[in-house]
């Protein structure tokens, strides 16, 4: 008899991929904090110079910036009266693409990784390959939870072993999201440029973006255009 009932029982293969991900992701946090994993990366991070560290954490604070991520109704120019428009002059088309990518950066980058997670949820074997490398991991943690073991005479120690799988991860991770990779590079590419060139923002600005203006205004009764002369002043409308 037919399932009706909207469950997500019409798939079972990707809810229990999911699910096996999930079980295993938590035995692999377990283990790796159990095998001093974290002390390792502890180890590599004191080895940075402190210059280094901050550079790149001040760029980090400075790049990933949450008040720089715009609502929905910047992006979309929600009740503007012309927010997307073909701009057919060349002088104006670059400083508004130039304008947008500085502005709308983080947009683009939500963008680009709501369709690199929809994308992988769609690719079933990069699931299964993900998590056939999380039981890998698994195996290699519990195999050299004593520090070491050995294989065919040959000891390896479970820094060794760390290091490996590190390599053997980058290899297959590579392998298994290289077309996942490509299509959100070209489907987010090609969003984002639409938006770039279309998206007329000239109106909205950044702090960085606005003009201090110093000196002194002086403006007293006195002022020329206060005081028209043979009652030639401004037109006022």
């Amino acid at each position: 008899m037919a399932n009706n009932d909207g469950s997500s029982s019409g798939n079972p293969g990707l809810g229990g991929a999911i699910s096996m991900i999930g079980g295993v992701m938590g035995t692999v946090k377990e283990k790796w904090s159990a095998s001093g994993g974290s002390e390792l990366l502890s180890s590599v991070s004191s080895q940075i110079p402190q210059e280094t560290k901050s550079m790149f954490g001040d760029a980090q604070k400075k790049i990933f910036n949450r008040q720089h991520l715009r609502t929905p109704v910047v992006y979309f120019g929600i009740g503007e009266e012309r927010p997307f428009y073909v701009e057919k002059t060349i002088p104006l088309l670059m400083p508004r693409i130039k304008h947008n990518v500085s502005f709308f950066y983080m947009n683009y980058m939500l963008v680009a990784a709501v369709l690199f997670l929809l994308t992988l949820l769609i690719s079933p074997s990069a699931i299964i390959g993900i998590g056939l490398l999380g039981l890998a991991w698994a195996y290699v943690i519990k195999a050299t939870q004593d520090g070491s073991t050995t294989i065919k005479g040959i000891t390896i120690t479970q820094k060794q072993a760390t290091i490996g799988m590190l390599a053997i991860s980058v290899l297959v991770l590579f392998k298994l999201l290289a077309h996942i990779f490509w299509w959100t590079i070209s489907t987010s590419g090609f969003l984002i440029g639409i938006h770039a060139l279309l998206r007329d923002a000239s109106m909205h600005k950044d702090q960085e973006d606005i003009v201090e203006m110093s000196g002194d205004l002086a403006l007293g009764e006195d002022a020329a255009f206060l005081n028209p002369v043979d009652g030639k002043g401004a037109d006022v409308i």
